[in-house]
């Protein structure tokens, strides 16, 4: 008898490798982002190391995943020319999902300022919201290179 063990690993369309690595998201990858307008969007198709001990999506990914494209999303939003810093962070857990799902969080920039920046995401698993999150960011200046 074989059981089945693969995770179907498509990318839906407009998704490209994740432009920025780190070290809490290493293990989970691969990684996606798609850039829109308004947003940067992570997704990435669940397999086991996203999981909790009972196999399902683990809540410390979602808020992680969350807190990263909001974070991005107020960054596009200011061109780019700042960075930010997480202040509050809360998610709102509504739902799960399983491996094999395309997991997606699509960000949405509330109201940007010259100090703070604040959004809002939806996390979707195969288009389903499993969970809402909510992030206060404060607008870090880039540093001019020295010399």
């Amino acid at each position: 008898m074989t059981i089945e063990t693969s995770v179907t690993t498509d990318v839906p369309a407009g998704f490209e490798p994740h432009f920025r690595k780190s070290p809490l998201t290493e293990p989970w990858e691969p990684l996606y982002s798609k850039k829109t307008d308004k947003a940067v969007i992570i997704g990435l198709r669940l397999a086991k190391p996203h999981t909790n001990g009972r196999g399902l999506i683990h809540g410390g990914l979602i808020a992680a995943l969350a807190d990263n494209a909001m974070g991005y999303s107020c960054a596009q939003a200011t061109g780019w020319k700042t960075t930010f810093v997480t202040i509050s962070l809360a998610v709102d857990f509504i739902g799960t999902a399983d491996i094999g799902q395309w997991l997606a969080v699509e960000s949405d920039v509330i109201k940007t300022g010259s100090t703070i920046c604040f959004a809002q995401s939806l996390i979707r698993a195969d288009d389903v919201t499993i969970a809402r999150a909510n992030g206060t960011f404060r607008v870090v200046p880039k540093k001019e290179p020295v010399g």
